[in-house]
Protein backbone atom coordinates (compact mmCIF):
# COMPACT_ATOMS: atom_id res chain seq x y z
CA UNK A 1 0.00 0.00 0.00
CA UNK A 2 1.62 3.34 -1.07
CA UNK A 3 1.18 6.09 1.82
CA UNK A 4 2.13 9.67 0.59
CA UNK A 5 2.26 12.97 2.18
CA UNK A 6 2.35 15.92 0.84
CA UNK A 7 3.09 19.77 2.55
CA UNK A 8 1.82 22.61 1.01
CA UNK A 9 4.05 26.36 1.46
CA UNK A 10 1.73 27.00 4.44
CA UNK A 11 2.27 23.75 6.30
CA UNK A 12 -1.07 22.05 5.39
CA UNK A 13 -0.70 18.83 5.22
CA UNK A 14 -2.30 16.28 2.84
CA UNK A 15 -2.14 12.16 3.05
CA UNK A 16 -2.92 10.05 0.06
CA UNK A 17 -3.17 6.38 0.19
CA UNK A 18 -5.00 4.72 -2.86
CA UNK A 19 -6.37 1.74 -2.64
CA UNK A 20 -8.33 -0.73 -4.67
CA UNK A 21 -11.84 -0.58 -3.08
CA UNK A 22 -15.12 0.45 -4.01
CA UNK A 23 -15.21 3.66 -1.70
CA UNK A 24 -13.27 7.13 -0.55
CA UNK A 25 -12.82 8.20 2.59
CA UNK A 26 -11.83 12.67 2.99
CA UNK A 27 -11.36 12.49 7.45
CA UNK A 28 -10.05 16.31 8.11
CA UNK A 29 -7.84 15.98 11.57
CA UNK A 30 -7.16 19.29 13.32
CA UNK A 31 -4.40 19.40 16.16
CA UNK A 32 -6.73 20.35 18.75
CA UNK A 33 -8.81 19.25 21.27
CA UNK A 34 -9.51 19.65 25.61
CA UNK A 35 -5.67 20.21 26.53
CA UNK A 36 -5.72 23.11 24.10
CA UNK A 37 -8.83 24.79 26.48
CA UNK A 38 -8.28 27.04 29.18
CA UNK A 39 -10.68 26.38 32.12
CA UNK A 40 -13.34 28.53 31.39
CA UNK A 41 -13.85 27.32 27.52
CA UNK A 42 -13.34 23.82 28.33
CA UNK A 43 -15.63 21.78 26.30
CA UNK A 44 -15.56 24.16 23.26
CA UNK A 45 -13.67 22.14 21.10
CA UNK A 46 -16.37 19.22 21.47
CA UNK A 47 -19.62 22.05 20.88
CA UNK A 48 -17.08 23.39 18.30
CA UNK A 49 -17.23 19.80 16.45
CA UNK A 50 -21.27 20.11 17.24
CA UNK A 51 -21.73 23.51 15.16
CA UNK A 52 -19.93 23.05 12.04
CA UNK A 53 -22.54 20.78 11.27
CA UNK A 54 -25.05 23.31 11.71
CA UNK A 55 -24.85 25.57 8.86
CA UNK A 56 -22.24 27.07 6.11
CA UNK A 57 -22.02 30.06 4.13
CA UNK A 58 -23.07 27.61 0.96
CA UNK A 59 -25.28 25.25 3.08
CA UNK A 60 -26.93 27.51 5.37
CA UNK A 61 -28.43 25.07 7.23
CA UNK A 62 -27.96 21.61 9.36
CA UNK A 63 -30.76 19.98 6.99
CA UNK A 64 -28.71 21.58 3.89
CA UNK A 65 -25.53 19.12 5.24
CA UNK A 66 -27.47 15.90 6.57
CA UNK A 67 -29.33 15.67 3.22
CA UNK A 68 -26.58 16.17 0.71
CA UNK A 69 -24.41 13.98 2.59
CA UNK A 70 -27.78 11.71 3.12
CA UNK A 71 -28.28 11.62 -0.63
CA UNK A 72 -25.10 10.26 -1.82
CA UNK A 73 -25.26 7.44 0.01
CA UNK A 74 -22.81 8.71 2.90
CA UNK A 75 -21.11 7.70 6.14
CA UNK A 76 -20.10 10.20 8.23
CA UNK A 77 -19.84 11.75 11.55
CA UNK A 78 -17.13 13.98 13.96
CA UNK A 79 -14.89 13.62 17.04
CA UNK A 80 -13.16 15.45 19.62
CA UNK A 81 -10.24 14.06 21.69
CA UNK A 82 -7.94 15.28 24.36
CA UNK A 83 -5.80 16.58 21.68
CA UNK A 84 -7.36 16.34 18.09
CA UNK A 85 -10.32 16.94 16.42
CA UNK A 86 -11.74 14.95 13.12
CA UNK A 87 -14.67 15.07 10.40
CA UNK A 88 -14.91 12.72 7.96
CA UNK A 89 -17.52 11.04 5.02
CA UNK A 90 -17.05 7.86 3.38
CA UNK A 91 -18.62 7.33 0.09
CA UNK A 92 -18.81 5.75 -3.06
CA UNK A 93 -15.80 6.64 -5.09
CA UNK A 94 -18.46 7.91 -7.61
CA UNK A 95 -18.76 11.03 -5.12
CA UNK A 96 -15.17 11.76 -3.75
CA UNK A 97 -16.09 15.17 -5.68
CA UNK A 98 -19.18 16.28 -3.79
CA UNK A 99 -17.83 14.38 -0.36
CA UNK A 100 -14.46 17.01 -0.86
CA UNK A 101 -16.92 19.69 -1.12
CA UNK A 102 -19.38 19.25 1.72
CA UNK A 103 -16.02 18.06 4.24
CA UNK A 104 -14.11 21.29 3.39
CA UNK A 105 -16.84 23.58 3.55
CA UNK A 106 -18.24 22.29 7.51
CA UNK A 107 -14.79 22.63 8.09
CA UNK A 108 -13.63 25.93 6.75
CA UNK A 109 -16.81 28.12 6.61
CA UNK A 110 -19.37 27.31 9.48
CA UNK A 111 -21.47 30.21 10.31
CA UNK A 112 -22.11 30.06 14.04
CA UNK A 113 -25.34 30.94 14.07
CA UNK A 114 -26.28 32.27 17.34
CA UNK A 115 -29.87 30.55 17.51
CA UNK A 116 -28.59 27.37 16.81
CA UNK A 117 -25.60 27.88 19.60
CA UNK A 118 -28.24 28.51 22.36
CA UNK A 119 -30.25 25.00 20.68
CA UNK A 120 -26.97 23.13 20.49
CA UNK A 121 -26.26 23.72 24.18
CA UNK A 122 -29.52 21.53 25.46
CA UNK A 123 -27.85 18.79 23.05
CA UNK A 124 -24.79 18.80 24.42
CA UNK A 125 -25.90 18.96 28.06
CA UNK A 126 -27.59 15.63 27.19
CA UNK A 127 -24.70 14.10 25.91
CA UNK A 128 -22.80 15.21 29.23
CA UNK A 129 -25.78 13.60 31.30
CA UNK A 130 -25.75 10.37 28.93
CA UNK A 131 -21.59 10.08 29.23
CA UNK A 132 -22.30 10.29 33.39
CA UNK A 133 -25.74 7.70 33.90
CA UNK A 134 -22.92 5.02 31.73
CA UNK A 135 -21.05 4.15 34.50
CA UNK A 136 -18.91 2.13 31.92
CA UNK A 137 -18.21 5.44 30.55
CA UNK A 138 -18.19 7.90 33.41
CA UNK A 139 -15.63 5.47 35.09
CA UNK A 140 -12.74 6.11 31.97
CA UNK A 141 -13.64 10.10 32.85
CA UNK A 142 -13.26 9.64 36.75
CA UNK A 143 -9.61 8.14 35.94
CA UNK A 144 -8.35 10.98 33.76
CA UNK A 145 -9.54 13.27 36.42
CA UNK A 146 -7.50 11.31 39.26
CA UNK A 147 -4.34 10.78 37.08
CA UNK A 148 -3.74 14.35 35.66
CA UNK A 149 -6.52 16.52 38.18
CA UNK A 150 -7.10 20.24 37.65
CA UNK A 151 -5.18 20.78 34.61
CA UNK A 152 -6.45 20.24 30.88
CA UNK A 153 -5.37 16.84 30.53
CA UNK A 154 -7.84 15.70 33.57
CA UNK A 155 -11.02 17.89 32.05
CA UNK A 156 -13.92 16.24 30.71
CA UNK A 157 -13.49 16.26 26.76
CA UNK A 158 -17.62 17.83 26.40
CA UNK A 159 -16.85 19.71 29.89
CA UNK A 160 -19.32 21.10 32.25
CA UNK A 161 -22.96 21.99 31.86
CA UNK A 162 -22.39 25.46 33.38
CA UNK A 163 -19.56 26.32 30.65
CA UNK A 164 -21.84 24.99 28.15
CA UNK A 165 -24.47 27.22 28.81
CA UNK A 166 -21.82 30.14 29.29
CA UNK A 167 -20.16 29.84 25.62
CA UNK A 168 -21.07 32.63 23.13
CA UNK A 169 -20.96 32.56 19.12
CA UNK A 170 -17.88 34.82 19.85
CA UNK A 171 -16.07 32.31 21.99
CA UNK A 172 -16.28 29.64 18.88
CA UNK A 173 -14.77 32.22 15.96
CA UNK A 174 -12.43 32.97 18.89
CA UNK A 175 -11.27 29.19 19.66
CA UNK A 176 -11.24 28.73 15.69
CA UNK A 177 -9.42 31.51 14.21
CA UNK A 178 -6.34 30.08 16.71
CA UNK A 179 -6.27 26.55 15.99
CA UNK A 180 -8.26 25.70 12.92
CA UNK A 181 -5.42 26.53 10.72
CA UNK A 182 -3.00 25.19 8.15
CA UNK A 183 -0.57 23.99 10.08
CA UNK A 184 -2.29 22.42 12.57
CA UNK A 185 -4.42 20.48 9.79
CA UNK A 186 -4.06 17.44 8.35
CA UNK A 187 -6.53 16.46 5.40
CA UNK A 188 -6.26 12.42 4.91
CA UNK A 189 -8.06 10.76 1.19
CA UNK A 190 -7.96 7.04 1.37
CA UNK A 191 -9.63 4.89 -1.05
CA UNK A 192 -10.50 4.36 -5.23
CA UNK A 193 -8.86 7.88 -6.00
CA UNK A 194 -6.39 9.02 -8.86
CA UNK A 195 -3.66 10.60 -6.16
CA UNK A 196 -2.37 13.36 -8.51
CA UNK A 197 -6.07 14.88 -9.07
CA UNK A 198 -6.80 14.42 -5.34
CA UNK A 199 -4.19 16.08 -4.07
CA UNK A 200 -5.01 18.88 -6.81
CA UNK A 201 -8.33 18.81 -5.47
CA UNK A 202 -7.69 19.54 -1.80
CA UNK A 203 -5.47 22.28 -2.70
CA UNK A 204 -8.17 24.04 -4.56
CA UNK A 205 -10.86 23.28 -1.74
CA UNK A 206 -8.32 24.28 1.04
CA UNK A 207 -7.17 27.55 -0.66
CA UNK A 208 -8.59 29.93 1.82
CA UNK A 209 -7.31 28.30 5.05
CA UNK A 210 -5.74 30.54 7.55
CA UNK A 211 -2.65 30.82 7.64
CA UNK A 212 -2.33 32.09 11.35
CA UNK A 213 0.00 31.09 14.08
CA UNK A 214 -0.57 27.85 15.84
CA UNK A 215 -2.23 27.32 18.69
CA UNK A 216 -0.36 25.69 22.00
CA UNK A 217 -1.34 23.69 24.99
CA UNK A 218 0.09 23.23 27.83
CA UNK A 219 2.70 20.47 29.14
CA UNK A 220 0.86 17.73 31.54
CA UNK A 221 2.45 17.95 34.70
CA UNK A 222 2.77 14.67 36.90
CA UNK A 223 3.23 14.09 40.68
CA UNK A 224 2.13 11.38 42.77
CA UNK A 225 3.77 9.38 45.15
CA UNK A 226 0.89 6.64 46.52
CA UNK A 227 -1.57 4.70 45.14
CA UNK A 228 -4.29 7.09 44.46
CA UNK A 229 -8.22 6.06 45.11
CA UNK A 230 -11.31 8.02 43.35
CA UNK A 231 -14.67 6.57 44.50
CA UNK A 232 -18.28 7.68 42.91
CA UNK A 233 -21.05 6.92 45.15
CA UNK A 234 -23.94 5.52 43.25
CA UNK A 235 -26.84 2.89 43.91
CA UNK A 236 -25.93 0.51 40.49
CA UNK A 237 -26.11 -3.25 40.26
CA UNK A 238 -22.58 -3.71 39.33
CA UNK A 239 -19.37 -2.09 40.40
CA UNK A 240 -17.63 -0.37 37.82
CA UNK A 241 -13.66 0.17 38.12
CA UNK A 242 -11.19 1.42 36.13
CA UNK A 243 -7.44 0.30 37.41
CA UNK A 244 -4.35 1.45 36.06
CA UNK A 245 -0.92 2.86 36.06
CA UNK A 246 0.85 6.03 34.40
CA UNK A 247 3.09 5.04 31.86
CA UNK A 248 4.60 5.88 28.48
CA UNK A 249 3.85 9.09 25.77
CA UNK A 250 3.23 8.03 22.59
CA UNK A 251 7.50 8.58 21.15
CA UNK A 252 8.60 5.92 23.59
CA UNK A 253 10.31 3.41 22.48
CA UNK A 254 8.71 1.09 24.89
CA UNK A 255 4.91 1.53 23.19
CA UNK A 256 5.36 -1.75 21.41
CA UNK A 257 6.36 -3.81 24.47
CA UNK A 258 3.44 -2.16 26.26
CA UNK A 259 0.90 -2.69 23.59
CA UNK A 260 1.76 -6.39 23.64
CA UNK A 261 1.34 -5.93 28.12
CA UNK A 262 -2.12 -4.65 27.57
CA UNK A 263 -2.63 -7.57 25.20
CA UNK A 264 -1.64 -10.38 27.33
CA UNK A 265 -3.81 -8.42 30.28
CA UNK A 266 -7.15 -8.06 28.32
CA UNK A 267 -6.98 -8.16 24.90
CA UNK A 268 -9.56 -11.21 23.62
CA UNK A 269 -11.64 -14.07 25.08
CA UNK A 270 -8.19 -15.76 26.17
CA UNK A 271 -6.44 -13.35 27.59
CA UNK A 272 -5.10 -13.33 31.36
CA UNK A 273 -8.21 -11.52 32.84
CA UNK A 274 -10.76 -12.87 30.83
CA UNK A 275 -9.60 -16.19 31.87
CA UNK A 276 -9.47 -15.11 35.24
CA UNK A 277 -12.38 -13.02 35.71
CA UNK A 278 -14.94 -14.72 33.58
CA UNK A 279 -14.12 -17.92 33.52
CA UNK A 280 -12.59 -19.11 36.86
CA UNK A 281 -14.24 -16.30 39.32
CA UNK A 282 -17.69 -16.16 37.35
CA UNK A 283 -17.57 -12.56 37.63
CA UNK A 284 -17.45 -9.09 34.93
CA UNK A 285 -19.24 -9.41 31.89
CA UNK A 286 -16.78 -7.50 30.35
CA UNK A 287 -12.97 -6.82 31.00
CA UNK A 288 -10.04 -5.11 29.26
CA UNK A 289 -7.07 -3.94 28.99
CA UNK A 290 -5.99 -0.73 27.27
CA UNK A 291 -2.65 1.71 26.34
CA UNK A 292 -3.88 4.97 25.65
CA UNK A 293 -0.52 7.56 24.48
CA UNK A 294 -0.17 11.03 24.31
CA UNK A 295 2.07 13.45 22.90
CA UNK A 296 3.75 14.01 26.38
CA UNK A 297 1.87 11.66 28.82
CA UNK A 298 0.37 7.87 28.71
CA UNK A 299 -1.25 4.92 30.57
CA UNK A 300 -2.38 1.91 30.78
CA UNK A 301 -5.83 0.79 32.58
CA UNK A 302 -8.01 -2.55 33.15
CA UNK A 303 -11.63 -1.60 32.87
CA UNK A 304 -14.53 -3.63 34.50
CA UNK A 305 -18.01 -4.14 35.39
CA UNK A 306 -18.49 -6.73 38.25
CA UNK A 307 -21.02 -7.48 41.12
CA UNK A 308 -20.88 -5.22 43.94
CA UNK A 309 -20.62 -7.68 46.41
CA UNK A 310 -16.80 -9.14 45.06
CA UNK A 311 -15.77 -6.07 44.07
CA UNK A 312 -12.48 -6.33 46.85
CA UNK A 313 -11.80 -9.54 45.18
CA UNK A 314 -11.69 -8.53 41.84
CA UNK A 315 -9.45 -5.79 42.37
CA UNK A 316 -7.37 -7.99 43.91
CA UNK A 317 -6.59 -10.33 41.43
CA UNK A 318 -6.08 -7.30 38.70
CA UNK A 319 -3.70 -6.27 40.60
CA UNK A 320 -2.01 -9.92 41.05
CA UNK A 321 -1.44 -10.30 37.36
CA UNK A 322 -0.07 -6.86 36.76
CA UNK A 323 2.59 -8.43 39.48
CA UNK A 324 3.07 -11.66 38.04
CA UNK A 325 4.21 -9.50 34.96
CA UNK A 326 7.28 -8.35 37.34
CA UNK A 327 7.76 -11.26 38.74
CA UNK A 328 7.73 -14.11 35.69
CA UNK A 329 8.87 -14.24 32.42
CA UNK A 330 5.38 -14.34 29.83
CA UNK A 331 5.94 -18.05 27.89
CA UNK A 332 7.08 -18.02 24.37
CA UNK A 333 3.95 -19.82 23.52
CA UNK A 334 1.37 -16.99 25.56
CA UNK A 335 3.83 -13.85 23.90
CA UNK A 336 3.74 -15.52 20.06
CA UNK A 337 -0.17 -15.81 20.69
CA UNK A 338 -0.60 -12.43 21.92
CA UNK A 339 1.16 -11.24 19.25
CA UNK A 340 -0.90 -12.70 16.23
CA UNK A 341 -3.68 -11.35 18.17
CA UNK A 342 -2.61 -8.01 17.83
CA UNK A 343 -1.13 -8.31 14.40
CA UNK A 344 -3.76 -10.14 13.24
CA UNK A 345 -6.84 -7.93 14.59
CA UNK A 346 -4.71 -4.39 12.90
CA UNK A 347 -4.95 -6.25 9.56
CA UNK A 348 -8.63 -7.32 9.86
CA UNK A 349 -9.48 -3.37 10.82
CA UNK A 350 -7.59 -2.13 8.15
CA UNK A 351 -9.97 -3.65 5.37
CA UNK A 352 -11.92 -0.38 4.92
CA UNK A 353 -11.06 2.96 3.82
CA UNK A 354 -12.11 4.90 6.78
CA UNK A 355 -10.26 2.82 9.11
CA UNK A 356 -7.46 3.51 6.69
CA UNK A 357 -7.94 6.92 7.06
CA UNK A 358 -7.35 6.88 10.59
CA UNK A 359 -5.08 4.90 11.14
CA UNK A 360 -2.71 7.14 9.25
CA UNK A 361 -4.01 9.83 10.06
CA UNK A 362 -4.01 9.23 13.79
CA UNK A 363 -0.35 8.63 13.70
CA UNK A 364 0.49 11.91 11.64
CA UNK A 365 -1.60 14.33 13.80
CA UNK A 366 0.04 12.82 17.54
CA UNK A 367 3.93 12.00 16.12
CA UNK A 368 4.10 13.95 13.41
CA UNK A 369 4.66 11.02 10.86
CA UNK A 370 3.27 7.66 10.10
CA UNK A 371 4.40 3.76 9.95
CA UNK A 372 2.84 1.72 7.40
CA UNK A 373 0.98 -1.67 9.48
CA UNK A 374 4.14 -3.61 7.98
CA UNK A 375 6.72 -1.54 9.93
CA UNK A 376 4.19 -1.82 13.31
CA UNK A 377 4.09 -5.43 12.77
CA UNK A 378 7.66 -5.22 12.86
CA UNK A 379 7.90 -3.69 15.94
CA UNK A 380 5.19 -6.26 17.75
CA UNK A 381 7.44 -9.23 16.66
CA UNK A 382 10.25 -7.99 18.03
CA UNK A 383 8.87 -7.67 21.55
CA UNK A 384 10.86 -10.14 24.09
CA UNK A 385 10.03 -11.20 27.39
CA UNK A 386 12.62 -9.83 28.82
CA UNK A 387 11.56 -6.86 27.68
CA UNK A 388 8.04 -6.73 28.86
CA UNK A 389 9.36 -8.19 32.55
CA UNK A 390 11.41 -5.06 32.96
CA UNK A 391 8.86 -2.37 31.20
CA UNK A 392 6.49 -4.03 34.39
CA UNK A 393 9.00 -3.41 36.82
CA UNK A 394 9.77 0.39 35.57
CA UNK A 395 5.72 1.10 35.65
CA UNK A 396 4.07 -0.95 37.84
CA UNK A 397 4.59 0.64 41.17
CA UNK A 398 2.78 2.46 43.97
CA UNK A 399 3.97 5.67 43.01
CA UNK A 400 2.32 4.66 39.32
CA UNK A 401 -1.19 2.96 40.49
CA UNK A 402 -4.33 4.50 40.72
CA UNK A 403 -7.99 3.56 40.47
CA UNK A 404 -11.41 5.10 39.72
CA UNK A 405 -14.58 3.56 40.63
CA UNK A 406 -18.51 3.92 40.83
CA UNK A 407 -20.74 1.64 43.13
CA UNK A 408 -22.77 2.06 46.08
CA UNK A 409 -20.11 2.19 48.32
CA UNK A 410 -20.11 5.20 50.56
CA UNK A 411 -16.36 4.14 52.23
CA UNK A 412 -13.16 3.63 50.48
CA UNK A 413 -11.50 2.47 53.03
CA UNK A 414 -11.31 -0.64 52.47
CA UNK A 415 -10.57 -0.53 48.86
CA UNK A 416 -7.82 2.04 49.73
CA UNK A 417 -5.80 -0.44 51.83
CA UNK A 418 -5.76 -3.11 48.85
CA UNK A 419 -4.61 -0.28 46.50
CA UNK A 420 -1.31 -1.89 46.26
CA UNK A 421 1.36 -3.48 44.30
Amino acid sequence: MKIKKTVLPNKLRIITIPMDTPTVTVLVLVQTGSKYETKNINGISHFLEHMCFKGTKKRPTALDIAKELDGIGSKYNAFTSHEYTGYYAKVEKKHFNTVLDVVSDIYLYPVFDSREVEKEKGVIADEINMFEDTPSRHAHDLFGRLLYGDQPAGWNVAGTKEIIRSLSRDDFAAYRDKHYVASSTIVVIAGNINEVGAIRKVKEKFAGISTGKKGGKLKVKESQKKPELLLKHKKTDQTHLVLGFRAIDAFSKWRPALTVIASILGGGMSSRLFQKLRDEMGVGYYVRADGDFYTDHGSIAVSTGVTNSRAGEVVMAILQEFKKLKRELVSSEELNKVKEHLIGNMYLELEPSDEIAMFYGGQEVIVGKTKKAEEVEKEIRKVTSQQIKELSNKLFNNKNLNMAMIGPFKDKGKFGKILRI
